[in-house]
C-alpha cells in the first residue's frame, strides 16, 4: 500500500503555506522562468538562423518548436517520476541540465545540432518545470494557492513574452547564438536558491512509476508534433503519415496501459472529471495561441515590416506587461465568479487579438496596430491562464500533484507545440502557394528555373538571398516574398481564430458554473480523502 510522505507546512491566512513562503514562491517562479525564457528566445533569431544555415521554413519551424517538443513529450513522465522520487531532486536536476543545453544551442554548428540542443533543453525543462506547479499545489492551499498560481502563471507568461525583447537587444550587437545564452545567469541563481530554500518530500508518493506508460506518452507527443510539422513539406507526405500512425498507435497503447496498470502514470478516472479535462483542453488553446502568435508575429515584424531585432522584441512588451497586471485580477475573478466566466473572458480577448492580426496586420502598418494585437492577446492569456491551471490542480488529490502539474505544463507546451506546428505549417503552405501564384502570374515566369522557384518558395530568408543573387529583379522578388508571407500568415491567423472559437464553445457548453464548480470540487475532495491510503 502506498504511503504518502508529507512535511506539514505552516498555517497561513487563507489556507496552508510553507515557511518563508514569499522566498519559496519566488524561487519556484525563477526556476519556471528559466524554462519560460528558453521557450521564447528563438523566435526573434529565426531570420538570422535562416540566413546562417540557409534554412527552409520547415527547418525554422522545427527549431522554434524543438524546445516545446522536448518539454511536452517528457512532462507527464517526469512529473510522475518527481511524485515518486522527489520533486526537489527533479527541480535541481532540470535546472542544472538547462546550463549545458543552452551552451550547446548557443554554439551549435548546424541546424540539426541546434534542433537537438533545443530538444535537450526541453527535456531539462520537463524535469524542472512541472515540479514548480506541483510544489505550489503541495505547499499552498485555499485562496493562497490561487494567488500563488496566478503569480506563477502571470509572471511566467510575462517572462516568456520578454524573451524576444532580450533576444532582440542581444542580436543588435552579437550573433544569433547569444540568445540561447540569456538564461545562464538566471539558471545559476535559480539552482542555488532551489537547493537552499525549496522543501523536500512534500506530499509525495511511494507508488512505483509506470515506466512503460511514460515511454508511450513520450512517443505519442513527439510523433504527433513532428507529424504536424512535416505534413506541409513537399515529398514528406509518407513521413508525416507514418508519424501520425505511430502517434495513433502510441495513443491507443497508452490508454490501454493506463486502464490495466496497477499504478498508472495518468489516472484516467481523475482525467475524466469534467473540471479537469475541460480545463486541460481550454488551456492547450489559450497558451498555444500566445506562443503561436509570437512565433508568426516575430517573423512578420522583421520580414514584412522591416523591424530590427530589438524593435521586433520590444513590440511584445504590451503582452508581457498586461499579463502581469491581469493575472492577479484573474485570481480574484476566479474566487468571485468561478473559472468558467474568467476563462470565457480570456477567450474573448484572445479572439480579438487574432482578429486584429488577421484584419489589420499588413505591409507598412503603424505600430499601434501591432500594439493592439499583442495587448489583446496579453489580456486574454492573463485572464485565462490562472483558471486553466487552477482548475487542474484543484480537481486532483495532492498525491497526484505531478499529474496535475504535468497536464498544466502540457497546456503550455503541448498547446504551444501543436499550435506553433499548425500555424507554422499553414504559414509554410500559404507562403509557398502564394509565391507559386506570384511566379505564374509574372511576365518573366518562363525565365524562372525550377531550382530558383524552389529557392523562392522555401522561405522568406531564402527568397531574400535570391534577391541578392539577381539584383535586376531584387525589388520584384522582395515584394513578392512579402506578399506571399502575408498570405501565409493570414492562413495561420484564421486557424488561430477557429481554435479559439472551438475552445470557447467547449468552455461555455461543458465547464460548470460557479456554484456547480464548487460543489464538484468539494465532491472530488471527499472522494479523494476516502480513497487515500492511511499515513
Amino acid at each position: 500500500m502506498a504511503i504518502a510522505r508529507e512535511q506539514t507546512p505552516a498555517a497561513a491566512p487563507g489556507g496552508r503555506a510553507p515557511e518563508r513562503a514569499p522566498l519559496v514562491l519566488a524561487t519556484l517562479i525563477l526556476v519556471a522562468g528559466v524554462a519560460n525564457l528558453n521557450l521564447a528566445v528563438a523566435n526573434v533569431a529565426l531570420p538570422e538562423i535562416a540566413k546562417d544555415f540557409d534554412a527552409g521554413q520547415t527547418g525554422l519551424n522545427l527549431v522554434a518548436v524543438g524546445y516545446s517538443l522536448g518539454l511536452a513529450a517528457s512532462v507527464l513522465y517526469l512529473g510522475a517520476v518527481g511524485d515518486r522520487y522527489g520533486r526537489k531532486l527533479m527541480l535541481i536536476l532540470g535546472t542544472a541540465l538547462a546550463i549545458p543545453a543552452s551552451l550547446l544551442a548557443g554554439f551549435a554548428p548546424s541546424l540539426p545540432v541546434l534542433f537537438g540542443a533545443r530538444l535537450l533543453g526541453g527535456v531539462a525543462a520537463g524535469l524542472a518545470f512541472p515540479t514548480t506547479l506541483a510544489l505550489i499545489t503541495a505547499l499552498w492551499s485555499g485562496a493562497g494557492r490561487t494567488r500563488a498560481i496566478a503569480l506563477w502563471s502571470g509572471i511566467g507568461g510575462a517572462i516568456s513574452a520578454l524573451g524576444p525583447l532580450l533576444s532582440g537587444a542581444l542580436l543588435e550587437h552579437f550573433a544569433w547564438g547569444s540568445v540561447f545564452l540569456i538564461t545562464l545567469p538566471l539558471a545559476f541563481v535559480a539552482l542555488v536558491l532551489a537547493v537552499r530554500l525549496v522543501p523536500a518530500h512534500v506530499n509525495e508518493t511511494s507508488d512505483p512509476v509506470d515506466n512503460l506508460g511514460g515511454v508511450l506518452s513520450v512517443v505519442l507527443v513527439a510523433a504527433l508534433v513532428l507529424a504536424i510539422n512535416f505534413a506541409p513539406v513537399p515529398n514528406r507526405g509518407a513521413l508525416a503519415l507514418g508519424l501520425a500512425a505511430i502517434a495513433l498507435a502510441a495513443g491507443v497503447a497508452f490508454v490501454l496501459r493506463q486502464r490495466r496498470a496497477a499504478n498508472p502514470l495518468y489516472d484516467l478516472d481523475v482525467a475524466r472529471r469534467r473540471i479537469f479535462w475541460v480545463a486541460a483542453c481550454a488551456g492547450v488553446i489559450v497558451f498555444g495561441t500566445l506562443m503561436a502568435a509570437m512565433f508568426v508575429g516575430q517573423q512578420f515584424l522583421q520580414n514584412v515590416l522591416g523591424y530590427s531585432t530589438l524593435g521586433a522584441g520590444a513590440s511584445i512588451l504590451p503582452a508581457a506587461v498586461l499579463m502581469v497586471l491581469v493575472a492577479p485580477r484573474s485570481a480574484r475573478l476566479v474566487e468571485r465568479h468561478g473559472a468558467r466566466v474568467t476563462l470565457l473572458g480570456g477567450y474573448v480577448f484572445c479572439l480579438l487579438g487574432f482578429l486584429t492580426m488577421l484584419l489589420l496586420w499588413r505591409e507598412g502598418i503603424a505600430y499601434w496596430k501591432v500594439f493592439l494585437g499583442y495587448a489583446l492577446m496579453g489580456i486574454g492569456v492573463g485572464l485565462a491562464g490562472t483558471p486553466a491551471s487552477h482548475s487542474l490542480t484543484g480537481s486532483v488529490p495532492v498525491r497526484r500533484a505531478g499529474m496535475a502539474s504535468g497536464t498544466a505544463d502540457l497546456q503550455r507546451d503541448l498547446g504551444g507545440a501543436i499550435m506553433q506546428s499548425i500555424l507554422g505549417a499553414l504559414l509554410t503552405a500559404g507562403y509557398a502557394s502564394a509565391f507559386a501564384t506570384e511566379i505564374a502570374g509574372s511576365p518573366n515566369a518562363a525565365q524562372v528555373s525550377d531550382q530558383v522557384q524552389t529557392q523562392l518558395e522555401k522561405s522568406f530568408a531564402s527568397a531574400a538571398d535570391a534577391a541578392q543573387q539577381y539584383p535586376a529583379h531584387s525589388d520584384q522578388i522582395v515584394a513578392a516574398a512579402k506578399s506571399a508571407f502575408i498570405s501565409g500568415d493570414q492562413w495561420a491567423y484564421t486557424a488561430g481564430i477557429v481554435a479559439v472559437l472551438l475552445g470557447a464553445a467547449l468552455v461555455y457548453l461543458r465547464f460548470p458554473k460557479r456554484d456547480d464548480e464548487r460543489a464538484l470540487l468539494a465532491r472530488y475532495e471527499a472522494e479523494d480523502a476516502a480513497a487515500a491510503p492511511p499515513a
